[in-house]
C-alpha cells in the first residue's frame, strides 16, 4: 500500500564504489545477480544493478574520471565506498514535487532531466526531484518505460536467496525536523510510528512504511555522548542511509552494510535498530 498517489515506494539505493568491475565481482561472489547498467550521458559515471523481485534495486555506481561537482563522487573520495543515497518512485515526478511543495517542502527542487545508455544501445530517460540535504531521498520518475531501466525476469533471481529490500536505516541530524520534511514529502497517507528512545536514550528513532519497505529514521538522543558512533557518522559521512535490510543471511560489500533477515522470520526478527555499531562507545 503506497503512502499517497504521488509516491509509490522505494525505487533504489545507491552504493558508490571506486572500481565498478571489482564491485560487480564481489557482489556476484556473494550470490547476487548483477546486471551491467551502462553509462550516463554528460557524466563520467557508469553503473550496475542488483534488482530484486519486489522491483527495488541496489545501484552500484563508479566514475571513469573525476566528477567534483557530484556529491556522490565527493563522498566516496572523502569517506570511502558505501551507500550515498536512495530514491523513491513517484507516479509523476512533477506532480509529486508540486504536492510536496504545497505541503511546505520548499527545499525540494526539480524535475531534473537524467538518463542512461545501456550496453545494448537502448537510451533511458527519467526525471529526478532532489532535496537540499541528503536525509531525504530523491525521486526518480521514468519517462521511458521503467521496465527498460529496471530489468525483469531471471536477473531478479539471486543464488543467496535475497528477495527484496525489507528495510532501510537512515541517519538524520534532527529527528523532529526530518519528520516534518518526510511528512511533507509523503503526504497524510503515510503513517508514522510513535517516536521511541533506545539504547538508554542515546538514540531516537521513528518508523514508517512504504509498500514492502520499512524505513527507520535514527538520530542521537539526549544521552548520546560526543563519542557516540552515530554522532561520529553524522559528523563525517553525514546524513543518509546507514544500512540496507534484505531477506536471508549477511554481508558487507564495498562499504555498504547489508544485513539479511533470516528466512521464515518476521521483518523484526533480526533487528538493526540498535546494533553494536550504533551504541555509545562510552557505555558498557
Amino acid at each position: 500500500m503506497s503512502a499517497n498517489d504521488e509516491v509509490l515506494g522505494l525505487d533504489h539505493v545507491v552504493v558508490a564504489v571506486h572500481d565498478l568491475d571489482a564491485a560487480i565481482a564481489s557482489y556476484r561472489a556473494t550470490g547476487f545477480t548483477v546486471q551491467v547498467g551502462g553509462t550516463h550521458p554528460g557524466r563520467t559515471s557508469h553503473n550496475a544493478l542488483i534488482v530484486f523481485q519486489d522491483g527495488a534495486y541496489i545501484e552500484l555506481i563508479a566514475w571513469a574520471a573525476p566528477a567534483p561537482t557530484e556529491r556522490w563522487w565527493r563522498v566516496v573520495q572523502e569517506h570511502g565506498e558505501g551507500i550515498v543515497d536512495f530514491a523513491l518512485l513517484p507516479r509523476d515526478a512533477a506532480a509529486a514535487l508540486a504536492a510536496a511543495q504545497a505541503r511546505g517542502l520548499q527545499t525540494m527542487t526539480g524535475p531534473l532531466e537524467g538518463g542512461r545508455v545501456r550496453p545494448d544501445g537502448v537510451q533511458l530517460r527519467w526525471q529526478t526531484v532532489r532535496h537540499a540535504t541528503p536525509e531525504l531521498p530523491f525521486l526518480c520518475g521514468d519517462i521511458t518505460p521503467r521496465s527498460l531501466r529496471v530489468p525483469e525476469g531471471d536477473v531478479r533471481q539471486h543464488a543467496n536467496g535475497a528477495l527484496g529490500i525489507a528495510g532501510l536505516e537512515i541517519a538524520v541530524n534532527d529527528l523532529d525536523a526530518a519528520e516534518l520534511r518526510y511528512r511533507a514529502l509523503l503526504g497524510p497517507g503515510c503513517l508514522f510510528s510513535a517516536e521511541q528512545a533506545i539504547d538508554g536514550g542515546s538514540l531516537r528513532q521513528l518508523r514508517f512504511t512504504l509498500g514492502a519497505c520499512a524505513f527507520t529514521l535514527l538520530s542521537p538522543g539526549p544521552s548520546a555522548t560526543p563519542a557516540h558512533s552515530l554522532r561520529h557518522r553524522l559528523g563525517g559521512r553525514g546524513q543518509g542511509v546507514l544500512r540496507i535490510r534484505l531477506a536471508t543471511d549477511g554481508a558487507s560489500l564495498h562499504g555498504a552494510a547489508i544485513v539479511f533477515d533470516e528466512p521464515g522470520r518476521s521483518a523484526n526478527a533480526k533487528t538493526l535498530l540498535n546494533p553494536p555499531a550504533l551504541r555509545d562507545s562510552t557505555r558498557p
